[in-house]
């Protein structure tokens, strides 16, 4: 296997750093909601890291879905990856709510960490669908 390495150009810089910057804003923000979620409630489901990944794939479907509908300006070619893939990439998090559900089955809470884990990816594909469809919406009001 022949593996060719393609140099960066410096638009792929420029868009690398405009990443970075969006998924430390993402994280941010994440641990903001985190905090105050966590704060104010004291029991064992995840609710903080559930409600993080659900308003997310919520927020990405709305961006896309708006976005592909077509009334998006040219400049939003650059913001839609970096709100998107940064923003909201580093925003949600799966790694945070896999851990979640393991952490739940080592505590003998079977069965919540079952429904968190089906609870979640159900919830968050409806979530991004229904993002799609009003984003589409929006897009031709």
């Amino acid at each position: 296997m022949n593996i060719t390495l393609v140099p960066m150009t410096w638009d792929d810089a420029v868009l690398a750093g405009w990443l970075a910057l969006g998924g430390g804003g993402g994280a941010a923000l994440r641990y903001v909601l985190d905090v105050a979620v966590s704060s104010r409630w004291r029991r064992t489901f995840p609710l903080a890291t559930f409600l993080i990944n659900v308003s997310g794939s919520l927020a990405l479907g709305l961006l896309v879905g708006w976005y592909y509908a077509g009334s998006a300006g040219p400049g939003w070619s650059l913001a839609v990856p970096v709100i998107g893939t940064g923003l909201l990439g580093g925003y949600t998090t799966f790694s945070t709510a896999s851990y979640d559900t393991l952490r739940l089955g080592r505590e003998g809470r079977v069965g919540m960490a079952l429904a968190y884990a089906v609870g979640t990816m159900v919830v968050t594909i409806i979530a991004a669908a229904l993002g799609l469809w009003l984003g589409a919406r929006w897009a031709t009001v």
